[in-house]
């Protein structure tokens, strides 16, 4: 770990500050050292602002987008392509594991200035911040690598805590736990955060994110157990502090912690459904100012975002390919479009509304919203492809395009934006993800919700899909389950967005499972493409067709992974520790199965 143990004086880059949606560079002068430069309350202010640097951005789309994944139909070489097919191999480094301790170190020296602090001016809401960035490095350590070492001093070279062993998860998280609690103490509610600092962490998105840590635990500890955590001898982190005991405890503070930013966040799902051709869950991923999209609104509408990375065009673009990577890389496998549902609130194989996939449009017809809003083609977004429109001619084509993530109109003469230049904001928690929190966490307690619990949690995010309400009769007289429909809602709400559908997988613990089966395209048998040679060559497809279960039932379909080639187990469930890291340090035991 020798990597992270350089003294680093807080710099600050493009930066949120007291100026309208604006960033202004607050790197203090090079005179100034980090014994003597937290002495003023600004300097903390400055400090603090530095840590949202360290989030992720759009030049992490792998991971944020979850690539790879069984909802994907696009295949490549790499990243979390490998990761989803249990390919991955200790490397000798990774950034995401380098760059949060070198995160880390920094938040500990502001942490510990501000212990000895006897200035003037108030630093709560900066120490306060600062602990909600350490909570949110460790929990990424936490989700990416299990048990770590944890460190909350800044160290020198010969600190002991360089040489010592990984502390388990439930140590770990017990740290983030109290990180939080003291963010939640220390900092303003949204509607105490000016208009020119909008995007700064507020009191309700510390909450919010200590139930997303809570549920992950809670659900982690239920399913998956220790069986990831190795023995801490031989390999692995150890299992101290495990106690499914907390199971319960963790979800009913879920409960809580959610109901509380519902009732009084003042957060609002952005719904303009009627401005925008029933396009909101498309426009409200690329949003900038008023020429982002139709209905002229710009970022200031946006009350549903709750944690966020900020961009802005003047200030901070992208720097990075962002629409071409989320058109390719993101196309739906089958499984992802046969989940949506009918507009009648009913699984494509019981509804009467769905209208199979003889021709190009048919499936797209008596849908979900979501669907049109993510998945026709970005040049001419909400039109529905119709038979001809969409070619099988190999180069990762498999049947569907995506939209989510991708500037309006790009790649066309009226592009709002140029590649790289995108400047829409990054999403980590929003209101939408909240409501499915609730829910989750109390049917997980209470293995149903009654009518009332349903209407102020996931009817919510179903009514803006164009969905009906469900109630306990409606699942009941359909054959339906509670649990399956709230994680049918985390699925597509959430679809390449913040890393939730590995993460999802694993802590239910069926991960194996669904990254394990194959992985189709488009429905052949029975449809405009079969033995059409003008809108199918199935000599581009090394891997053929094969029989699924489909909403019309059993048909050929392609294949865009096998599962021979699928291989994840229970040990990639943890990313394995870079060897450059367990070779400096022997008692920095490697995760079992690397």
């Amino acid at each position: 770990m020798k990597k992270v143990i350089y003294k680093v004086l807080p710099c600050v880059m493009v930066l949120f500050a007291s100026c309208a949606d604006e960033f202004i560079d607050l790197t203090p002068p090079a005179s100034i050292t980090d014994e003597v430069y937290y002495t003023e309350a600004e300097h903390f202010l400055t400090g603090s602002n530095r840590f949202y640097t360290n989030l992720i951005g759009w030049s992490d789309q792998g991971i944020y987008a979850d690539h790879g994944s069984d909802l994907v139909g696009y295949t490549e070489d790499g990243g979390m392509q490998e990761y989803s097919r249990g390919d991955t191999q200790a490397p000798e480094a990774d950034a995401y594991y380098t760059n949060a301790y070198s995160a880390i170190r920094d938040m500990n020296l502001l942490l510990a200035r501000a212990e000895t602090y006897d200035g003037e001016g108030s630093i709560e809401a900066y120490v306060a911040a600062t602990k909600f960035h350490r909570a949110w490095q460790y929990f990424f350590l936490v989700q990416r690598f299990g048990g770590v070492t944890l460190v909350t001093e800044p160290l020198d070279v010969d600190s002991e805590e360089l040489y010592g062993p990984r502390n388990s998860r439930y140590e770990v998280v017990a740290q983030i736990i109290a990180d939080l609690d003291d963010a939640i103490a220390g900092l303003p509610t949204e509607q105490e955060i000016s208009s020119s600092d909008k995007g700064k962490i507020s009191k309700w998105a510390a909450m919010a994110f200590k139930a997303e840590v809570l549920l992950h635990e809670a659900t982690w500890m239920k399913y998956v157990g220790d069986s990831t955590d190795g023995d801490g001898i031989s390999s692995g982190a150890g299992s101290a502090g495990y106690d499914t005991g907390k199971i319960n405890t963790y979800l009913q503070q879920v409960v809580t912690l959610t109901k509380t930013v519902m009732d009084q966040g003042g957060y609002e799902l952005w719904n303009y459904n009627d401005a925008l051709d029933n396009l909101s869950s498309n426009f409200l991923f690329n949003l900038e100012d008023g020429g982002s999209n139709p209905g002229g609104l710009d970022k200031a509408s946006n009350k549903e975002f709750i944690f966020y990375n900020k961009y802005d065009f003047t200030f901070r673009q992208a720097g990075t390919l962002v629409s071409h990577v989320f058109e390719g890389r993101v196309k739906p496998s089958r499984k992802m479009m046969d989940m949506f549902l009918c507009d009648d609130g009913l699984p494509i194989n019981q509804s009467l509304r769905f209208r199979g996939y003889a021709n190009t449009q048919d499936e797209f017809q008596n849908r979900d919203l979501r669907m049109r809003a993510y998945f026709t083609y970005h040049k001419n977004l909400g039109e529905i492809p119709e038979t001809g429109d969409v070619l099988l001619n190999g180069t990762n084509n498999f049947g569907y395009f995506n939209s989510k993530f991708m500037s309006w109109n790009w790649g066309t003469d009226i592009a709002y934006r140029a590649t790289t230049t995108e400047a829409y904001d990054m999403p980590f928690i929003r209101l939408a993800e909240v409501y499915l929190m609730y829910a989750e966490a109390l049917y997980e307690l209470n293995g149903s919700l009654t009518d009332a619990e349903m209407n102020e949690s996931i009817n919510l995010v179903k009514a803006r899909a164009g969905l009906p309400p469900i109630s306990n009769t409606f699942l009941t007289t359909h054959g339906m389950d509670i649990g399956t429909e709230i994680r049918r809602e985390r699925t597509i709400e959430l679809y390449a967005e913040s890393a939730t559908r590995f993460n999802d997988l694993k802590r239910w613990g069926i991960a194996e499972d669904e990254l394990g089966e194959t992985i189709y395209g488009a429905v052949i048998e029975g449809t405009a493409y079969e033995g059409n040679p003008a809108l199918y060559n199935p000599g581009a497809y090394g891997f053929g067709e094969a029989t699924t279960t489909t909403g019309v039932g059993e048909r050929r379909c392609l294949i865009v992974q096998p599962s021979s080639i699928r291989n994840f187990s229970r040990d990639n469930y943890l990313f394995p520790i870079p060897t450059s890291q367990t070779g400096l340090n022997d008692k920095l035991l490697q995760n079992p199965g690397y």
